[in-house]
């Protein structure tokens, strides 16, 4: 696991650097994590960072550094279902897009002032943005930061080798996929590994496959060259075929991974932390089982716990604030059919006491999720639904947790059922 704020803060100043030797006006800018988060649209037309939930109607927008008034927003997208397919809208769904969507954000009231190049729109800051990132060659330059210094970018865990060893005992075969080339692979393999193993046990021992530089998502939809790391410095020997055995493999396909392992399907559990490149791809492409790593869990959940008695009072409140209305509805529908002895006085009081409700529980509402996001509330609802990251986690991830070791509070034979999903029609019990 990295430390994301100590990642994206330097995938920050790589980006802020570039644009800086542009001639943007970043001097003052730095980088403010309680702008972003995993899981936001960004609107390449308007220039605004969207909350969406799981229909794709929009909930919150963020222009700049400020949100839209609610009325505001819903004028300007009333008529708007944000659709993924369409290029206007770029979804920020890993946590390397965090530096990249808020470098965007603050830029765009310089373009909103005229202090960006002339003919500028928002698509193209947004362009502009993206190529100063140059995912590549800055992720280049961090990985070597990184080895640098581990210490400050990498969160041990623990628990994490052991809770594989168990699976390793329990006869499961083990595996790691990753777009990382070996050097790096195997020093970051070291450092969070092998200090955690038991006497001799190394993470070579662990693992029955390593591949590296598997160029993902297109390892799993087409058939790249398989070489064999032949040496500690990373040489390459080329194959013909699959896997000889088990070792460290560079490239290749998802197709020699079945081979090797002599299974298909379901019968393969891959876990990842990228909601594209990792789930969707695998699930939609191989029909592998999949396990979504979602770090920001465990920060949710506390938040969560912290606004427990909140939520439980916005909860006690809507109930009383739906017999209230009934009872408002009754005496409206009394008056109409002109019976009118006390209706009036009866809708009245029920008015009255249906203000003081919304009083309480306006700010009650204003505040759900601040301990997650003081900008936009918790990561996976939007509002009083789902949002749209909990949705593509529905559709593409069978489990998700916030790390691979919570597997350790579990056998290795375990097996998860999903339970029974409810429907507005259920009883009400």
């Amino acid at each position: 696991h990295y430390n994301v704020r100590a990642w994206e803060g330097r995938a920050y100043e790589h980006i802020r650097r570039r644009l800086l030797e542009r001639g943007f006006p970043v001097e003052g800018l730095g980088f403010d994590p309680a702008l972003v988060m995993r899981g936001l649209v960004v609107d390449t037309e308007l220039g605004n960072l969207l909350k969406v939930d799981r229909f794709g109607f929009v909930k919150a927008a963020l222009h700049g550094e400020s949100l839209l008034p609610w009325q505001e927003a819903r004028r300007t997208y009333a008529r708007t279902l944000v659709d993924l397919a369409d290029p206007r809208y770029d979804f920020t769904n890993t946590l390397f897009s965090l530096s990249e969507a808020c470098m965007y954000t603050q830029l765009v009231p310089f373009l909103d002032r005229g202090e960006l190049p002339v003919g500028m729109g928002y698509l193209e800051l947004y362009r502009q943005v993206r190529l100063a990132l140059n995912g590549t060659h800055v992720e280049g330059e961090l990985k070597a930061e990184i080895l640098a210094d581990p210490e400050a970018f990498v969160e041990l865990d623990p628990e994490l080798p052991l809770a594989l060893l168990d699976q390793k005992r329990a006869g499961k075969k083990l595996m790691v996929i990753s777009n990382s080339d070996w050097l790096y692979a195997r020093a970051m393999l070291d450092y969070a590994f092998d200090r955690f193993l038991p006497g001799e046990t190394t993470w070579r021992d662990l693992f029955d496959l390593v591949v590296v530089s598997a160029r993902k998502p297109f390892f799993f939809s087409q058939k790249g060259p398989l070489f064999r790391v032949a040496t500690e410095e990373g040489l390459l020997e080329p194959l013909i075929g699959g896997p000889t055995g088990s070792g460290a493999y560079h490239g290749g396909h998802a197709e020699l991974i079945e081979s090797f392992l002599g299974v298909r399907g379901e019968r393969i559990l891959y876990v990842g932390d990228h909601v594209y490149t990792d789930v969707n791809v695998v699930k939609k492409l191989r029909r592998w089982r999949t396990a979504l790593v979602l770090r920001e869990l465990e920060r949710e959940l506390r938040a969560i716990e912290a606004e427990r008695d909140d939520h439980a009072r916005v909860e006690a409140l809507m109930a009383d604030k739906t017999a209230i209305e009934h009872r408002a509805n009754a005496a409206r529908l009394q008056l109409l059919r002109g019976d009118a002895d006390d209706a009036q006085a009866a809708l009245d009081d029920c008015l009255a006491r249906i203000r003081a409700i919304d009083d309480e529980i306006g700010p009650l509402l204003a505040d759900d999720g601040r301990g997650f996001s003081r900008v936009w509330g918790f990561l996976l609802r939007a509002g009083n639904d789902k949002s749209h990251l909990l949705r593509q986690i529905e559709r593409h991830a069978d489990i998700y947790t916030s790390r691979v070791s919570n597997l350790f509070g579990y056998t290795p034979f375990a097996y998860f059922r999903a339970t029974r999903g409810s429907v507005p029609h259920d009883p009400v019990r």
